[in-house]
Order: structure tokens, then sequence, then C-alpha cells
């Protein structure tokens, strides 16, 4: 703010008829009050004196603008909402309106930033269309403020036209009081009562205002005139004013040892608002000295602004150094060769973290925000066009794959009915160990062409058993080798080497033929024992490394690893619903630990399983 160099006390004395517009009506009545001080000053030294008091009255300490670009469109909307749905909502107009523009900004970008995802998916522009989710609700807002604006304004006329009537009446009582008083009227006590009555009335349009405001100005003149300058009357009104004044410039003296310096400006902007209306002329003795001593404690809380400014200046600076890190990091992502799916998933969600926590971030320098905000939208827009750059890449290279594993099912099914054992027999083990090392095909056609392979060699393989077993199969000797493999299982323990043990024992069981059907109980048995050893070795039936298993077997095994699958995604979304009720849900939080371990846990075995039924839908 600046402080006046002159003492507007002095403008305010020599005030006649003419004064300011301003509708504060404790100033004006005692300036015209103040009148009876100087009743002989030259007309042209009241015209200078009204024209200083109009370039003074209006001056007032700058405020901080308040900031709203961290805000998201969500929230900006929601802000607006929140001031619609006010009583007073008029009263925040100049808030909606700069939220309001905020969120045109906000929407504006976002369609920009789908306007050149479309564009780069290689569509003709002219061919873009997109209506944003928000607009409908930004524009019902709107709509809804404007009408609220209406209503307060036609109310607003209408008291307006009230007031007008209330001061109407008041002059005239003004008028009576000089005019027609009878002998006894307190003159004192009336006028005091006249004051406070225009003081409470409300306001009345600006085009009635001066007109009015003169009426009233003259009239009091008249007054004071008719008092024949009771000394009296003014020297009571002297010593309340300066009352007033000193407790004025007490507190301002208190704001001096303010640690929040916006609060201090904000309430010596109040005190000088209550020395210009409610602070009226003292005695001229102490004019000059209550106002000098304002204005010097004044000038000392405005010269710490420069303090609030460094503030505000150091963390923008610090935040426009955290800003250029999170673009940095981004542009790293970006420029990052020669890598795989798996990267590309965790370098999204990384992105994403980065982009709220950019967001969030305050106001940078003023000079330097457009070009921060570019580099941020042109860095991001840099990281999708490398990541899709990479997927594009990606199915040309499935693509290879699925015609590579096309020809091994043609070989498979050419030669599926064969019964040249000897040839055979390892060329479709070979077969099976390159569909292993093929990588991923387009997902439309990865069941497909694995039914195929898995149909052409289950084909072979049944052929070839049938053959052998038709050449004797010798079903006791079986009997008698997995009951073998049954006693070794039983007499395993928890020691170490149990596992591998455990795996070797179920492989040899695969491999093992059909026994008698009166013997069939000695796979139930077999099962049961193999689920107590797993047990207590800790580890789970679906990470046993298992070969040998026929067709039917890896059906069954998916059967089941599809189910606790289906289990363990149900139990970590309750989990993660049990953590959202918490109003602390960090890590950190001691009461969460164990939840935390468990839901670790869990999701552990759940991508565990997934690999395992991977494996198996892929033949590997």
């Amino acid at each position: 703010m600046s402080i006046e160099n002159e003492n507007p006390e002095n403008e305010k004395l020599n005030s006649e008829v003419n004064p300011s517009e301003n509708q504060s009506v404790e100033e004006v009545t005692t300036e015209q009050v103040s009148e009876t001080e100087t009743p002989n000053s030259a007309s042209e030294e009241v015209v200078a004196e009204e024209n200083s008091e109009t370039e003074t009255q209006h001056q007032e300490i700058e405020l901080a603008e308040e900031n709203y670009s961290n805000l998201s469109l969500n929230e900006t909307l929601n802000e607006m909402e929140t001031i619609v749905n006010k009583d007073d909502a008029f009263a925040f107009s100049k808030k909606f309106n700069a939220l309001r523009d905020h969120a045109n900004h906000k929407l504006a970008d976002e369609v920009e930033d789908k306007k050149h995802e479309y564009l780069e998916q290689g569509n003709p522009e002219e061919h873009f269309e997109f209506h944003h989710p928000q607009a409908s609700k930004l524009s019902a807002l709107v709509n809804i403020f404007k009408e609220k604006l209406d209503v307060f304004h036609k109310a607003q006329e209408a008291d307006y036209q009230k007031n007008l009537e209330e001061r109407l009446s008041i002059i005239e009582r003004l008028k009576n009081l000089y005019t027609n008083s009878e002998p006894g009227v307190n003159l004192f006590k009336s006028i005091r009562e006249i004051k406070e009555a225009w003081g409470n009335a409300g306001q009345v349009a600006k085009s009635e205002f001066k007109n009015l405001n003169n009426n009233y100005f003259h009239h009091l003149k008249m007054f004071n005139e008719m008092l024949d300058l009771n000394k009296e009357y003014l020297e009571q009104e002297f010593a309340h004013n300066l009352e007033k004044r000193e407790h004025i410039i007490q507190r301002a003296k208190e704001l001096l040892d303010e640690k929040v310096v916006q609060k201090a400006l904000n309430e010596l902007q109040y005190l000088h608002k209550l020395w210009k209306e409610e602070a009226e002329p003292v005695a001229e003795e102490f004019r000059e000295k209550t106002w000098d001593e304002f204005k010097e404690i004044s000038n000392k809380i405005h010269e710490r602004k420069s303090e609030l400014i460094a503030v505000q200046e150091s963390e923008q600076q610090e935040n426009l150094d955290k800003k250029n890190k999170i673009i940095e990091e981004l542009k790293t992502l970006s420029a990052t060769q020669n890598v795989n799916h798996s990267f590309w998933q965790q370098a999204i969600k990384r992105v994403e973290d980065l982009r709220t926590e950019f967001l969030k971030l305050g106001p940078v320098p003023k000079k330097l925000s457009n070009q921060n905000w570019t580099d941020f939208k042109q860095t991001l827009r840099d990281f999708n066009t490398t990541k899709n750059d990479f997927y594009k890449n990606l199915k040309g290279s499935q693509i290879h794959n699925l015609e590579e594993k096309l020809s091994l099912i043609k070989t498979a099914q050419d030669n599926m009915n064969s019964e040249d054992w000897d040839i055979v027999v390892p060329l479709f083990k070979k077969l099976q160990e390159d569909w292993k090392k093929i990588g991923h095909v387009p997902r439309s056609q990865a069941n497909k062409v694995w039914d195929d392979f898995r149909d052409a060699c289950n084909t072979f393989f049944k052929n070839y058993r049938d053959k052998n077993n038709a050449t004797g199969d010798n079903w006791k000797e079986n009997y008698k080798n997995k009951k073998a493999l049954l006693e070794e299982l039983k007499a395993l323990t928890d020691e170490e080497g149990s596992v591998e043990k455990i795996e070797n024992i179920k492989n040899a069981w695969n491999a093992i033929g059909k026994v008698p059907k009166d013997k069939l109980s000695i796979n139930t048995e077999f099962n049961k024992t193999l689920r107590e050893k797993l047990k207590l070795n800790k580890i789970n039936e679906f990470d046993l490394k298992e070969e040998n298993l026929s067709e039917s077997q890896l059906t069954d095994k998916a059967r089941k690893i599809k189910n606790q699958i289906a289990d363990l995604e149900a139990e970590v979304v309750q989990l993660e619903n049990n953590l959202a009720f918490f109003n602390n849900p960090s890590r950190e939080n001691p009461l969460l630990k164990d939840t935390y371990s468990k839901l670790d846990a869990k999701k552990e075995q759940l991508e565990s399983l997934k690999v395992t039924l991977h494996n198996i839908i892929a033949g590997e």
C-alpha cells in the first residue's frame, strides 16, 4: 500500500457541499461538522482539497491473489458448485469467474490432448470429434450462477429504493431540527441520533447518491451554522475522535510484531479504512501529530511486504526446481531404448505418479510458468509417442512369432498319424522345445494356435501310448513301482532337499502307466500323502515343477489353478477394501502392519499361480 504523503484530515476539514461519493456515513458526517472550524476558507481552496480527497481515499494495500492453477478439473468444478450452492453466491463473483476461466483452460488442455492422441494414431484432423464429459456440468454451473446474480440484482434494486426513502426521511428530520425545533429539545442528542441513523441506512443507487449526499450535507451545514460554532459541541466531538485515533494507532503498533505478514497487511488496510471513515477531525494540535505517527507505523508494516514477496519467490523457485526434476525424469523414461513390455507397464504407472506430483506442486515464477507447463506437456507427449512406437513394433514381432508357430503346427499335423516311431518321437519332442522358445503371439490368436498344436501332439502321443499298451503294458509292475514311490514319499520329512525329492517322486509317478482297477485307491492315497508333505515343507501344490503329465492331468491342474486364482483375487480385493476404511492407510501405520504383510503374501502367491497357469496354457 502507498501511504498518503499528506494528512487526509486536512482535506476533510474544509470540505463543504461536495464530498467524495463514498457511501461511508461516519466519514462524511463528521467532515461536515468540522466545517465549523474554517468558515471563511476560500472557494478555490475547497475545490483543491476536494480533488486531493478523491485521490487519496481510494488507495489500498495490495492483497495476494488466490491461485487456482494446482486444482484439477473435478476440484475446480466442485469449488464452483460449492459457490453456486451458497446463499450469498453473488459475494463470490470474482472467485467464481476465476474458477470458470481455469476450468475452461483445463477443458481446452484435455481436448487438445485427445486431439493430439487422435492425430498420432494417423487419423485425419477433420474427422476429430470429442465432447468433454464435464463441459455440460461447467455450462450448467455458469447458467445457475447467472440466474442467482439476476435475482440478487433485482433484490438490490428494491433495497436501494427502500434505502432512498429512508434517507430522504432522515434528511427531513435534519431539516426540521434547525427550522422547527421546539424549546428544550436536546440538539446534541438529536443530531447524534440523526447521524447514527444516516450511518446505519443502507446503500442507494449511484445515480441517486450524489444529489442525496449533497442535500444531507447542505442541511448538516445549516444545522452547524445554527449552532453558531458551538465550541462545547466541537470539543466533545474532538475528544471522541481523538480517542478513536489512539485506539487505531495502538492496534497498528501491535501489528509490528505480527509474524504473519499477510495478516498484518490485511488488518492495516482495515485500520486505514477506520481512520478515514470513523476517526473524524480532532483538535488542530493533534491532527498532524496523530496522522504522522500512524503513517510512520504504516510505512514500517508496509516495508515487511518485501519479506512476504521473498518467501513467495523462494517457494516458487523451489516448486520450479521440483517440477524441472519431474520433467527430467520423464525425459529419461521417454529416451529409454531396447526395453520390454514389463518396463513400459512400470513406466506408465511411474509417469502417472509423476504427473499427479507435478499438478500438486504450487505456482512457479510467473515469467517461467508458461514455458514450464509447455515443457511438461511436451515431455508427456514424447513419452506417449515412444511408448506407442514400442507397442507398434511389438505387434509386428508377435505376428512373426505367430507365423513360426503356425509352421510348427503344420509339421505336427502332417506327422501326427505316422508310426515311424524312431524318427517321429524325436521330431515331436523337438517341436515342443521349439514351441517354448518362440515368444508371444497376438492375444486374439494365442488360444487357437495352442489348441491346434496341443491337439496334434496329443493325437500322436495317444497313438504312441496305445501302440505301447497293445504290445504289453504290465499294470501289476506299474502298481509295484507306484507302491515303492508312495513308501518313499511317506518317509520324507522337512529336511533340506525334501522339496526336490517330492518333485522327483511326483514326476516319476506321472511317468508310470495305469494300475489294475482294484488297486486304483493307491492314487488317492498318494495324493493325500503328497498334500501332507507339501504342507510340512510349506510349499504350494501348484509351485511343483511337474513333468510327464498327460493331457487330462494338465487340464485338471489348469482348472484347479484358475479356481485358486479367483479365490485369491477376491481375498486381495477384500483386504484392500478394509485398508480404505482407515484415515491413515500407510504402511508405516503399526495397526496395519500384519494386514499389509498378509496382502503382500497373497499378491505374491497370486502372481506365482498366474505364471504357472500361463506356462501350462503355453505348453511350457
